[in-house]
C-alpha cells in the first residue's frame, strides 16, 4: 500500500499522469466496447471522458497538470485525421465520379446542421455569443473554435459543443439509421461525417470500410465549407 500511495505521489506531480491515465483509461474502456459488441453505448471515447473526468474530480487534479501529459497523445489527434484519407485514395475513382454530388451534399447537410442549432438556440432564447458558438458544432473541434473565435464565439465553448456533438452521433445514429431505413454503408458513412465529424468516422470506420471512407469525405468537405462560408455567412447577416 505504501508503494503505491508513493507511485501515486509521483505520478499526480509528473507528465506522466496525464499520459498513463488516458491510455489506461482508453485501453480498458475499448477492451469492454469489443467485449459488448460494439454496442453504440459503450463507445470508447464517451466512457474515457467521463472516467478521466471523475478522476480529475475525485482526487482534486487541476486540468493543466493533467494535460501536461495527455498532449502527448492529443499530438496524435492529426496524424489520426490525417489517416483518413487513405480510404479515400482506395477509392478515388468512384470519389471523383461523384464529386459534385457530394460536395452538394455536403453542403445542405452544414446547412441544416449549422441552420438547425441557430434557430434552436435562438428560439429558446440564448445569449448571441452561445449561438454563435454553436453554429460550428458539426465541424471538427479544432476547426470549430477558429471558425466560433471569428464569427464572436467563444471557442472553448465550441469545443464543446463539437465534441457533445460527435458523441451523439457515434451513440444514436445506428439507430437512427435503422428507423429510416437506410442501408447502404456509404450514406450512413456521409451522412454521420456530416454530423458528428470525426467521432463519428471513427465509429464509421469500425462499423464498414465504405462507411468509414465516406465519413471522412464528409469530414474534410465540411471542415473546408465550414471555415469559407460561415464566417461569410455571419458577416453578411450582420
Amino acid at each position: 500500500m505504501n508503494d503505491f500511495v508513493q507511485l501515486w505521489v509521483y505520478l499526480s506531480s509528473s507528465p506522466l499522469f496525464g499520459l498513463t491515465a488516458t491510455l489506461l483509461t482508453y485501453v480498458t474502456c475499448s477492451a469492454v466496447y469489443d467485449r459488448v459488441g460494439r454496442a453504440p453505448w459503450a463507445n470508447p471515447v464517451l466512457w474515457s471522458v467521463l472516467v478521466l473526468g471523475a478522476v480529475l474530480v475525485l482526487t482534486g487534479t487541476a486540468y493543466p497538470v493533467y494535460f501536461a501529459g495527455a498532449q502527448f497523445v492529443h499530438v496524435l489527434l492529426g496524424p489520426a485525421v490525417v489517416a483518413l484519407g487513405w480510404p479515400l485514395w482506395v477509392r478515388r475513382a468512384e470519389v471523383r465520379r461523384r464529386g459534385v454530388a457530394l460536395t452538394l451534399a455536403a453542403l445542405a447537410g452544414g446547412l441544416a446542421a449549422a441552420g438547425s442549432a441557430a434557430a434552436m438556440a435562438w428560439a429558446v432564447g440564448l445569449p448571441e455569443e452561445v449561438i454563435r458558438s454553436l453554429v460550428p458544432k458539426s465541424v471538427t473541434a479544432p476547426v470549430a473554435m477558429g471558425i466560433a473565435d471569428r464569427i464572436g464565439g467563444v471557442p472553448a465553448l465550441a469545443a464543446v459543443f463539437a465534441v457533445v456533438t460527435g458523441l451523439v452521433g457515434a451513440l444514436t445514429g445506428r439507430y437512427l439509421f435503422t428507423l429510416l431505413r437506410i442501408e447502404s454503408m456509404a450514406v450512413r458513412g456521409f451522412a454521420i461525417g456530416t454530423a458528428s465529424h470525426g467521432i463519428g468516422a471513427a465509429r464509421a470506420m469500425q462499423v464498414h470500410p465504405d462507411a468509414g471512407a465516406y465519413a471522412g469525405i464528409a469530414l474534410g468537405l465540411q471542415v473546408l465549407l465550414a471555415a469559407l462560408l460561415i464566417p461569410l455567412f455571419v458577416r453578411w447577416l450582420a
